[in-house]
């Protein structure tokens, strides 16, 4: 998905690099700073999110937000109507978002429950308009704790010994986080994001009854990968 990602926001550049090139050589005369032309820093990054995110919800509730909010500035609809309009509908849509994942999640968050109980005081590590780098390396991993805010955080657990399910509680605002596991485990991620996402990288064929380790991720205007 991040070739993909990347192959879209070039194009996104490629056309506006030839929108600009035409004007300035008077090729063509087109106007990139229309009625609502902002709402565009709004629509594509959530186009593009929808398509090669994981989560679709916050996506989906920006780019909703984005194109009526054009609309709006094309005289398409009022402003009034769109007022009255968009906070139910996005209260609407998170609702049911929640019930949908309550229903489809449980065994999901049955499990984070039980390994939560593993995770002490001393298992939590934030990085906050800063970065850290957490290596595990020849260290026993039960589980962690991460929060990224107007900051980068990693933890590489590739040499960290994992004997048992584990859980990774991690959330990112306006940041990322970047979680390396080893070969050996399986994952499982979900994702509670806004503006954001959580994405699973690892490409890993573990053997029956390897441990798993579960990435709970909350992301508002970040990310999180699991590579």
């Amino acid at each position: 998905m991040k070739k993909i990602s990347g192959v879209m926001w070039g194009l996104v550049l490629i056309a506006l690099g030839v929108v600009l090139g035409g004007n300035a050589l008077g090729w063509f005369n087109i106007d990139i700073f229309f009625d609502g032309w902002w709402t565009l820093f709004i629509i594509i990054p959530c186009f593009i999110g929808f398509i090669t995110e994981e989560s679709k919800i916050g996506n989906l509730i920006g780019l909703g937000v984005g194109v009526c909010l054009l609309l709006a500035c094309q005289d398409v609809m009022s402003f009034d109507i769109l007022w009255k309009l968009i906070v139910p509908i996005i209260i609407i849509l998170i609702g049911l978002t929640m019930i949908c994942k309550n229903l489809f999640s449980h065994k999901f968050d049955s499990a984070v429950e039980k390994l939560n109980e593993k995770i002490g005081k001393d298992d939590e590590s934030g990085a906050v308009f800063g970065g850290q780098n957490i290596d595990m390396s020849g260290k026993e991993f039960k589980g962690k704790n991460l929060n990224a805010v107007f900051g980068g955080l990693k933890l590489d657990l590739r040499g960290a010994k994992i004997k048992e399910d584990v859980v990774i509680n991690a959330s990112a605002i306006f940041g990322g986080i970047e979680i390396w596991v080893p070969d050996n485990v399986a994952v499982v991620t979900k994702s509670n994001s806004f503006f954001g996402g959580v994405s699973n990288k690892s490409k890993n064929t573990p053997k029956d009854g390897a441990p798993t380790v579960y990435v709970n991720g909350m992301a508002l205007f970040g990310g999180i990968e699991v590579r």
